[in-house]
């Protein structure tokens, strides 16, 4: 049948087109399938971010445990695979700001999260203002941890390059095909798309990213969850500033346990540099635009109201810093300002073009509060990847593994070698790093 799949991802972001990636070496004797919405890979989130490759000190080793593994680990499976592949990739490292007492000790809890996930002396220290005045002249603040391990690269190129290996591997890219509905079969799924085609498929994986938690509703699954969308907004900095410091500049966020990152200062692969993001609330995992949230709003406010969000609409908190997060979409100096408290030289009138703007979906459980890490809800024949955020990017190489091992540990792919070569890498040797 041409359309029916053993396999079938849903979702061409650099998640699911990781795990393609590796499956289609793993089971060559399978056919598999990726239906995308758009007409190509990382055509949202994916290829909508800074391109950091993220060292994992921001991440509670208790709480983020999976994301902060996975993103140790992936730093060195980029830098493999974009030699392979001849992507830029630099070994640029990052600075994170405290302005304040407060701020430092939120950075001396950073260096000793960052140790926990796996960084050694080398790679990150903490650093006085003294001595990041010899390195860096143009950053004011009290102290700085500066990771070492940290680098830059482009993850839409990326994502491409990847996708290319699947297709040459038999993987088929199904593009321009929006689903529209799931439901069981007998013994196989149904997915619609565009309207009324229907493709078959024995296994799912829902790799969705922003319309993930959509998709697991569809078919009855994590109906306790709701997610709510923030459009990150960036500001493009004329030349004259891109020698303003040789790495990113990261500034203590003031309430970590919402979504809101203050405005870093962003210097890109290819040498440009940007302000950003912000997180402005948003009614849909695409809603770019004013016409795209107005269609969303209404279904979007029901659905929140009837789950555990509607604590987080309520909550003043939330709502004085969603205040904020709008006023700096509508005035550039406000987000400029913010950037300015550790970046003085900065002046907002030269900045007069802005950059792509990507939002980032975040998972909100039925007592109203956010999930800090990944959510993976396994069915007998379906698999979802939940709340797949920052780091995602850098951790997806690794990530994947973890997937598909995972599936293959209950059966799925009982028949397959998990030794084989995958490209650069074991297969198998991946495992045994993600399991130490």
């Amino acid at each position: 049948m041409k359309d029916y799949f053993d396999l079938v991802i849903i979702g061409g972001g650099i998640l699911g087109t990781s795990i393609s990636y590796f499956l289609s070496f793993l089971n060559k004797s399978k056919k598999i399938g990726v239906i995308e919405q758009e007409n190509n890979v990382a055509h949202h989130t994916s290829g909508r971010n800074t391109g950091k490759v993220h060292a994992p000190y921001l991440y509670n080793p208790e709480k983020k445990k999976l994301f902060a593994n996975a993103a140790f680990h992936g730093y060195e499976m980029w830098k493999e695979y974009s030699k392979q592949q001849n992507v830029s990739f630099k070994e640029d490292g990052v600075i994170e700001v405290a302005l304040d007492e407060k701020g430092i000790k939120v950075l001396e809890k950073y260096l000793k999260w960052g140790k926990q996930n796996g960084l050694q002396e080398k790679d990150i220290e903490l650093i006085e203002k003294a001595e990041l005045k010899k390195i860096e002249p143009e950053i004011k603040c009290e102290a700085a941890l500066y990771a070492h391990r940290d680098g830059s690269t482009d993850y839409s190129t990326l994502t491409n390059a990847i996708m290319r290996d699947s297709k040459k591997n038999g993987i088929n890219f199904l593009f321009n095909n929006k689903t529209n509905e799931i439901k069981k079969n007998k013994d196989k799924w149904e997915i619609t798309i565009n309207g009324n085609h229907k493709i078959y498929a024995d296994f799912l994986i829902n790799a969705a990213g922003g319309q993930a938690i959509d998709i697991a509703h569809n078919i009855g699954i994590a109906k306790n969850l709701t997610d709510v969308h923030f459009r990150g907004e960036y500001w493009k900095t004329p030349k004259k500033y891109h020698n303003l410091t040789k790495t990113s500049v990261y500034s203590v966020p003031e309430f970590p346990e919402y979504p809101f990152l203050d405005p870093h200062w962003i210097v890109r692969v290819d040498g440009s540099c940007e302000i950003g993001p912000n997180a402005v609330p948003v009614f849909s995992p695409y809603g770019y635009n004013t016409t795209e949230n107005i269609k969303q709003f209404i279904p979007k406010i029901l659905e929140m109201i009837n789950s555990g969000a509607r604590k987080i609409i309520f909550d003043k908190d939330f709502q004085e810093l969603a205040f904020s997060e709008i006023q700096s979409s509508m005035s550039k100096s406000v987000m400029v300002e913010r950037v300015k408290k550790f970046l003085p030289k900065i002046n907002s009138k030269e900045i007069t073009e802005k950059g792509t703007a990507g939002i980032r979906s975040s998972v909100i459980d039925e007592n109203g509060k956010f999930v800090p890490d990944v959510i993976l809800v396994e069915e007998d024949t379906s698999f979802h990847i939940l709340n797949y955020n920052s780091p995602g990017a850098t951790g997806a190489l690794p990530f994947s593994v973890h997937v598909i091992n995972q599936l293959h540990q209950k059966g799925l792919f009982e028949n397959d070698d998990i030794n084989l070569q995958c490209g650069p890498w074991k297969f198998n040797e991946i495992v045994e790093k993600l399991e130490k």
